[in-house]
C-alpha cells in the first residue's frame, strides 16, 4: 500500500469505508426481506392452523370434516404459488388424513421440534415451512395436525436478490473507485501545484510562491503557511547575505590599513618615534578587528540557541561595578561623573555571561559616547517581582530615525560618525538578540546632543528558561 499514490490511497480508503457501510445495508435489505416473506408464510401457517381445527371434528377416533366439498375444492388439490400441505395423525404418529396435493408423499413428524414451532424442512427435495399441534377432545389429545407451506418461490426470491446483491456489491465498489479517484484527483490539485512549486525552488529563486487554491479549507491553509515560510526563508537568507557582505567589508577595512600602514611603513628608513607611531596604530587596528572577530564568534554561537543558556545567580550590582572597573581609564581620561543608584543587592536566575555582556555593550557605548565632564547613571530597582536597570547618559545622542536602524549589524548612524571614535556597529545588535534569547525587555530612547537612555528589565526569578 506503500507504493500507491496518495490519491489511490485516499480513493482505496474510502471505497472500504464506504463498500464496509454498503456491505451493511444490502445485508440488511437481505434479512428485511427474508424477515418479511418468513413472517408473511408463518402468519398463513397459523391462520391455517385455525382454519383447519375449526372445519374437523373426531368421531369413533377418525377425522371428520366439517364441510368435505369445501376442502376438495381448495386450493390443496394443486400445486399453487405456496401450496399449503395438510396432514392428520394419530397418536401413533399414523396418518388418518392428508391433503390431495401430497399424493404419495407425506410430512415427517419431528419429534424434537415443539408443539406450534415453526421450522424449516423438506420435502421431495423441496424447502417447506412447517409446524404441528396436537388435536383434542374434550381436553383428551387423540392426534396431531401437521401443515407446511412451499418455500420454493420464496427461496427462488431470496436466492435471486442476494445473487443480485453479490453481483451489484463489486460493481458499485469498483464505480465509487474511479469516481473517488476522480474526485481526490481533483481535491489534492493543490498539493500538486504545491510540489512542482516546491522543485524550482531554490535558495537562488526565492521568488516563486505556491497560488492559492479558491476555496479557503486546509490546502489553502496549507498553501499559505508554506508561503509565509518561503518569506521568512528569503528574509532570512537575504539578511544573511547582507550580514556576510557587511562583515567581509568591516573585517577587510581593518587589514586594508594594517596592510597599507605597513607598506608604507617598509618604503624607506624612519625614525624610532615614526615607527613606534605607526606601529601603535595597527595594533589599535588589530584590536579593533579582534574585537569584531570576537562579537561575530559570540553572535555565531548564540543565535537562537536556548540550549547554550546556563542558568546560576546572577548578581547586578556586582557586575556593574567590574564593568565600571573595566572602563575606569575612559572615565578618568573623560573625567566623567559615574553614579550608581542601587538602594539593596539585586540578583536574577540567568546566564551570567550574557547578561555581563549585554551590560559591557550598553555601559561602554554610554561612557564611549559621552561629552567630556558629563554624567552617566546606572539606576537599579525593583517594581512588580521585575527589576529595571538604567543607563543614561549625557551623550551625542541618536537621530530618531535611527532609533530602530541601530539595531541592525553594522549600522552606525551618522550621529555616532566620529572619526575618534571606533566601533564595530555590532554592539547593540548583539545586544538584541542577548535580551530576546533571554526574553528581557530591552529599550532605547535618545536625542540629538542631549544623551540616551536604556531600559532593561529583568524577570526577578526567571525560571521559563528552565
Amino acid at each position: 500500500m506503500t507504493s500507491l499514490s496518495f490519491k489511490n490511497r485516499i480513493a482505496l480508503n474510502y471505497i472500504l469505508t464506504t463498500g464496509l457501510l454498503v456491505l451493511v445495508v444490502f445485508s440488511a435489505i437481505y434479512f428485511i426481506v427474508k424477515l418479511t416473506v418468513y413472517n408473511h408464510i408463518d402468519e398463513n401457517l397459523n391462520i391455517e392452523i385455525q382454519d383447519h381445527l375449526k372445519e374437523i371434528r373426531m368421531e369413533n377416533k377418525k377425522v371428520i370434516f366439517m364441510d368435505v366439498e369445501e376442502w376438495e375444492e381448495r386450493e390443496h388439490n394443486s400445486v399453487d404459488v405456496n401450496p399449503v400441505f395438510v396432514q392428520f395423525l394419530d397418536l401413533n404418529k399414523k396418518i388418518i388424513e392428508k391433503s390431495p396435493n401430497l399424493k404419495n408423499e407425506k410430512l415427517i413428524f419431528h419429534e424434537n421440534k415443539e408443539h406450534f414451532q415453526l421450522f424449516d424442512t423438506k420435502l421431495l427435495g423441496s424447502k417447506i415451512r412447517q409446524i404441528q399441534v396436537p388435536l383434542h377432545l374434550k381436553e383428551k389429545k387423540i392426534g396431531y395436525l401437521i401443515i407446511a407451506m412451499s418455500l420454493s418461490d420464496s427461496s427462488k426470491v431470496l436466492e435471486n436478490l442476494l445473487d443480485t446483491l453479490m453481483i451489484a456489491f463489486p460493481i458499485i465498489l469498483l464505480l465509487l473507485f474511479f469516481l473517488a479517484r476522480f474526485f481526490a484527483g481533483r481535491s489534492i490539485k493543490p498539493i500538486n501545484e504545491i510540489i512542482n512549486t516546491s522543485k524550482i525552488i531554490t535558495k537562488d529563486n526565492l521568488k516563486t510562491r505556491i497560488p492559492l487554491p479558491k476555496t479557503r479549507d486546509e490546502l489553502f491553509t496549507l498553501s499559505k503557511t508554506i508561503n509565509n515560510l518561503l518569506n521568512r526563508i528569503e528574509d532570512a537568507i537575504e539578511r544573511e547575505k547582507q550580514f556576510t557582505s557587511d562583515a567581509s567589508h568591516e573585517l577587510r577595512t581593518p587589514l586594508t590599513v594594517i596592510k597599507g600602514t605597513l607598506e608604507v611603513l617598509i618604503r624607506k628608513p624612519r625614525d624610532s618615534k615614526e615607527y613606534e607611531e605607526k606601529i601603535n596604530y595597527c595594533i589599535n587596528e588589530v584590536d579593533h578587528l579582534n574585537s569584531l572577530v570576537d562579537q561575530l564568534l559570540m553572535m555565531a554561537r548564540f543565535e537562537n540557541q536556548k540550549q547554550n543558556i546556563r542558568q546560576e545567580n546572577v548578581y547586578l550590582n556586582a557586575i556593574v561595578l567590574d564593568v565600571l572597573t573595566l572602563n575606569s581609564e575612559k572615565i578618568k581620561t573623560k573625567k566623567l561623573n559615574v553614579i550608581l543608584d542601587a538602594t539593596e543587592e539585586f540578583n536574577i536566575y540567568s546566564d551570567n555571561y550574557l547578561i555581563v555582556t549585554i551590560l559591557r555593550n550598553i555601559i561602554s557605548n554610554a561612557i564611549k559616547y559621552s561629552k567630556d565632564h558629563t554624567e552617566v547613571k546606572i539606576s537599579l530597582s525593583r517594581e512588580n517581582n521585575k527589576i529595571n536597570c538604567v543607563v543614561l547618559d549625557q551623550g551625542i545622542g541618536i537621530a530618531k530615525e535611527d532609533l530602530e536602524s541601530i539595531l541592525n549589524p553594522f549600522f552606525r548612524s551618522d550621529s555616532l560618525n566620529h572619526s575618534e571614535i571606533k566601533g564595530t556597529g555590532l554592539g547593540l545588535f548583539i545586544v538584541k538578540r542577548m535580551t530576546d534569547l533571554l526574553q528581557v525587555k530591552f529599550k532605547i530612547e535618545s536625542e540629538i546632543g542631549t544623551g540616551t537612555k536604556v531600559l532593561l528589565i529583568f524577570n526577578e526569578f526567571d525560571n521559563s528558561l528552565k
